[in-house]
């Protein structure tokens, strides 16, 4: 395996890029609360890290990742075995949820395995190659075939993965089918958010907007989401070691920034083509901001 490979973008189920990922053998797995991580070892031997959007080092790590997984033998082991295999996962450190139990907290639960060739290996092949060598991952909720968006929105209810008893369920569910390909032709695997099924769940949702002066809010309100928000100023303070209203700024850029480079598609194709004041919703994208995180500002 050679260099850094970002792992893809999960889809929310219900868009384009996800329709008919509910055909065929499913399995819903639970979504936790972490920071996106990956490991490979290349040709020179050497074991290498990376966060969602780069490759780490000792001296740039990402919430010591780097760093932990290096004194790790049993990964050392894996690789020695498995070269052609990359390992995906969740280093789990304090974002938006703080519900974990303690013992949880600063290790690696792999969700995905994919092989040199970038296939995803199925759950029961890859689990078999982790528990071999000890190393945790995420086991699915359940699987089902041909289920219904109804009873797939249900195992949100079921997700306790790593959660203190009594203190609620998990951050959301990710769906998976290794034998479906979206109509682009692309392996995608879908979500539900759990704040944002509870803020939508029972409503209908807007799927046609005709007035142009009104896409540009419609977007926002259903893109811009208090989950989302939580989410990137988490990160910002993670990475900072502090929250402080200097980086303020730098919220408002990134959460406008995860709207363009994740939602664009979305929008796109759900508002069919609209023309977007992009101007306009920079402006509206930070109203919204600061409307759902009023102890900001």
């Amino acid at each position: 395996m050679e260099g850094f490979q970002k792992y893809q973008h999960i889809e929310r189920l219900g868009t384009s890029e996800t329709h008919g990922i509910l055909d065929g053998m499913v399995y819903v797995f639970p979504k936790i609360d972490g920071t996106n991580s990956q490991l490979w070892i290349e040709s020179n031997g050497f074991m290498h890290a990376g966060s969602r959007k780069r490759e780490l080092s000792l001296e740039a790590d990402n919430a010591g990742f780097m760093d932990w997984a290096t004194n790790q033998q049993n990964l050392f082991d894996f690789f020695k075995k498995y070269p052609n295999l990359r390992l995906y996962g969740e280093w789990l450190v304090p974002h938006t949820l703080k519900t974990y139990a303690e013992t949880a907290w600063r290790n690696f639960y792999v969700f995905d395995v994919v092989d040199s060739e970038g296939d995803y290996l199925p759950y029961e092949q890859y689990a078999s190659y982790l528990e071999e060598f000890g190393i945790e991952y995420i086991p699915p909720i359940c699987k089902v075939e041909n289920p219904t968006i109804e009873r797939i929105q249900a195992q949100l209810e079921k997700n306790g993965y790593l959660i203190k008893d009594g203190m609620g369920i998990g951050e959301g569910i990710v769906i998976k089918n290794y034998g479906y390909k979206n109509k682009y032709g692309r392996q995608t695997w879908a979500k539900i958010v759990t704040n944002e099924f509870k803020a939508t769940h029972g409503k209908k949702e807007v799927t046609e907007i005709k007035e142009r002066t009104q896409v540009e809010q419609a977007i926002v309100d259903k893109y811009i989401t208090l989950a989302l928000c939580e989410k990137e100023y988490a990160k910002i303070e993670v990475s900072e070691g502090e929250w402080t209203s200097k980086l303020i700024p730098r919220l408002l850029n990134t959460i406008y920034f995860c709207l363009i480079s994740e939602e664009s598609w979305n929008f796109v194709k759900e508002f069919k083509n609209p023309t977007i004041d992009f101007k306009r919703l920079s402006y509206l994208c930070n109203e919204r901001v600061k409307l759902l995180m009023t102890n900001l500002f």
